[in-house]
């Protein structure tokens, strides 16, 4: 099987288990992690079937392969999804270290059935963010107020931490 053969199966994949997950309670989005040695993982979108927003297709195939392989990250993987990922997904394959990520429909197929993730992008591409999220942070004073850099100062003394 080519590259190419072998890209298109995985990506036909992603698509046939979306559309599984759609009669199953999910939603209509599939996914397919698979690892530099060929090992796969599928993932579907369970949101509202668990009550997770965090529980999109490619999330949960992030977190299928990174709890069986039992590792936090994924480098040399590549991830297939049966629609372009919104910015926690793509945030996720960042932070799994995940190589390349190939997707079948894109955001504007997803908007035209009610799956509009146009305001989460703009939160990232938008000068004022404020408008669709205020972030701010808090300054902590006061008797008992504990540094804010405590849990990392902690963290640093560890000799046995595991970073990532």
């Amino acid at each position: 099987m080519t590259v190419t053969a072998a890209a298109q199966a995985y990506l036909v994949r992603s698509i046939e288990l979306a559309t599984a997950n759609v009669m199953n309670s999910g939603g209509p989005f599939g996914a397919v992690i698979v690892t530099a040695d060929g090992q796969a993982f599928d993932g579907v979108n369970r949101v509202t079937a668990t009550n997770d927003p965090t529980a999109h297709a490619e999330v949960t195939a992030i977190r299928r392969a990174c709890t069986e392989l039992g590792r936090f990250e994924l480098s040399g993987a590549t991830l297939y999804t049966s629609c372009e990922p919104c910015p926690m997904c793509l945030a996720s394959a960042l932070w799994a270290r995940v190589d390349r990520v190939i997707f079948a429909a894109d955001r504007h197929d997803a908007a035209s059935v009610g799956f509009d993730d146009a305001v989460f992008y703009e939160y990232f591409e938008n000068d004022q963010p404020d408008a669709v999220l205020p972030v701010r942070k808090l300054e902590l004073d006061g008797p008992g107020a504990p540094p804010v850099l405590q849990p990392f100062t902690t963290w640093n003394t560890l000799q046995n931490r595991i970073d990532y």
